[in-house]
């Protein structure tokens, strides 16, 4: 059983880069993969490895500047999530590209799990999904807002062409696991939004603390690692990857003509050359060579 950290922390690191080499050696001495980014507005990322590897690779992290009062998110896999270890420098740990935002200034509200529901049935309350469209496509909360934003970058310039429709509205809003709306609370707090809130723990902790039979949340939760998405309970949903453009694809998907595997898909197969398309099939040749040899390639 392999134990999945999903985390996240703001602080000021004054030299992001120096804290890489420890910090892969401790993931890959500990038997722990994933993807960690850093920089100087803190750190992100999911991990995966055996509990004690796990242990070990939060320990370090909680010992780094300002980071003692880290939180994760954990759910677990019997198989392994993650084929290598990432540490990567990153300008933001999650991108926003405006310069002012700080979540360490202030953000909005927070809202435990059980409380949500509640929330967002009022009459005066705006919710917003601050995910990508593709995550949004296969799972968000009854009523959502879905901004229809291939990136994150994005936010900003479709709040401010639809801001009037929230006049006199509070705002709440979501994300996979809480690190988006730390920043785009902190944007509208900025813009004069007066009543902002955001799922504390994001859609994962909500999924996991609130009963199926009490949900309000509609479909699966996408997420960046083999799994590709989740259910109630946290419990693998039925999708896989598109390895052409890293979409979900549900089941019906891959029965469809454009889907060839590891080469496209119905919602990528008109945005690649097929060049592209030429260097997908080579990269599929040599998963499948791999497979044949005994071998394995995650990401496949």
């Amino acid at each position: 059983m392999y134990t999945i950290a999903a985390l996240y922390h703001f602080t000021r690191f004054a030299d992001p880069d120096g804290l890489r080499p420890a910090l892969r050696a401790v993931c890959e001495g500990s038997a722990v993969k994933g993807t960690l980014l850093i920089a100087g507005e803190g750190i992100n990322g999911t991990i995966a490895g055996p509990r004690a590897g796990i242990d070990a690779v939060l320990a370090h992290i909680r010992a780094l500047p300002g980071c003692d009062g880290l939180e994760w998110k954990e759910s677990f896999s019997d198989t392994p999530p993650f084929g290598k270890m990432k540490v990567r420098l990153k300008r933001e740990i999650v991108t926003m590209g405006q310069p002012d935002v700080d979540p360490k200034a202030r953000v909005g509200n927070y809202v435990e799990a059980a409380d949500w529901n509640d929330l967002i049935a009022r009459d005066d309350v705006a919710v917003i999904d601050t995910r990508n469209d593709y995550e949004v496509a296969i799972g968000t909360f009854d009523g959502a807002i879905d901004p229809e934003t291939s990136t994150f970058g994005e936010f900003p310039a479709w709040w401010a062409a639809n801001k009037d429709r929230f006049h006199n509205k509070k705002v709440a809003m979501f994300c996979t696991g809480g690190i988006r709306c730390e920043k785009s609370t902190n944007y509208l707090l900025g813009q004069g939004v007066e009543d902002v809130f955001h799922l504390k723990g994001g859609i994962l902790k909500y999924l996991e603390e609130v009963p199926e039979a009490d949900s309000t949340w509609q479909g699966d939760c996408f997420v960046f690692d083999n799994r590709v998405s989740v259910g109630h309970g946290l419990k693998v949903g039925p999708h896989q990857l598109c390895h052409a453009c890293r979409r979900p694809l549900f089941p019906e998907d891959v029965k469809k003509v454009e889907f060839v595997v590891g080469v496209s898909c119905h919602q990528c197969i008109d945005e690649t050359s097929e060049a592209d398309k030429n260097r997908f099939r080579e990269r599929q040749k040599q998963i499948e060579l791999a497979r044949s040899r005994g071998g394995e390639h995650f990401g496949s």
